[in-house]
C-alpha cells in the first residue's frame, strides 16, 4: 500500500469508522483517537497485511476490538448496558459477513434453549418482549428480586456460550 492509497482510504472511511467507534465508547474525542490508532497501526503494518482481502474489514475489525479494549480497561461501561444483544444488534459499520451472522444466530438461540425452563422464560420476557422486571414479575407471579437473580444467571450463561464473539 502506498501513501497516496493509504490517504485516500483515510478520507473516504476515518468518518465513518469514528462513528463506528462513537457507537461503543459514547465520547467523541475517544472515538477519533481509536479509529486514528486503527489507522496508524495499519500503516506500521502495511508490509505484512494481506491486501487480497478487504481492508476496510481490517480496520472496522481492529476499531472495534480497539474500543471493546477501552471500554474494559477503562470501565466505562454498565455490564447490564454493555450486554449481549447490544454487542450483536449494534448498527455496523460494515456489511455482515451473512454466514457468521447464521452461525451466531444459532449459536444464541442455542444458549437460549440451554437455559433452564424459569431463567428462559423471564430471559426472553426481558430480552425480546421487552419487558421490565417488574411486569415479569407480576405476570409469573414472582418477586422482582427473583427475575434479578434467573435474569444475573442468564446473562452470565449467554456470555459464557459467546464467549467467543466478545473478544
Amino acid at each position: 500500500m502506498d501513501k497516496t492509497t493509504f490517504e485516500s482510504l483515510f478520507r473516504d472511511e476515518f468518518k465513518g469508522l469514528c462513528f463506528f467507534a462513537f457507537q461503543y465508547t459514547k465520547d467523541y474525542d475517544t472515538a477519533r483517537e481509536i479509529t486514528q490508532e486503527a489507522f496508524i497501526n495499519l500503516w506500521e503494518k502495511r508490509e505484512s497485511i494481506d491486501l487480497s482481502k478487504q481492508v476496510k474489514t481490517y480496520l472496522s475489525t481492529a476499531v472495534r476490538n480497539k474500543c471493546l479494549n477501552w471500554l474494559r480497561d477503562n470501565k466505562k461501561f454498565n455490564k447490564e448496558i454493555l450486554d449481549i444483544e447490544e454487542l450483536l444488534s449494534n448498527k455496523s459499520y460494515i456489511q455482515p459477513d451473512r454466514l457468521v451472522e447464521a452461525e451466531i444466530r444459532d449459536i444464541i438461540k442455542k444458549a437460549i434453549e440451554d437455559l433452564p425452563e424459569k431463567c428462559r422464560e423471564i430471559f426472553v420476557l426481558n430480552r425480546q418482549d421487552n419487558m421490565k422486571y417488574q411486569e415479569i414479575a407480576i405476570q409469573l407471579d414472582i418477586s422482582v428480586k427473583t427475575v434479578e437473580s434467573q435474569m444475573s444467571k442468564a446473562l452470565q450463561h449467554m456470555r459464557e456460550q459467546l464467549a467467543e464473539f466478545l473478544k
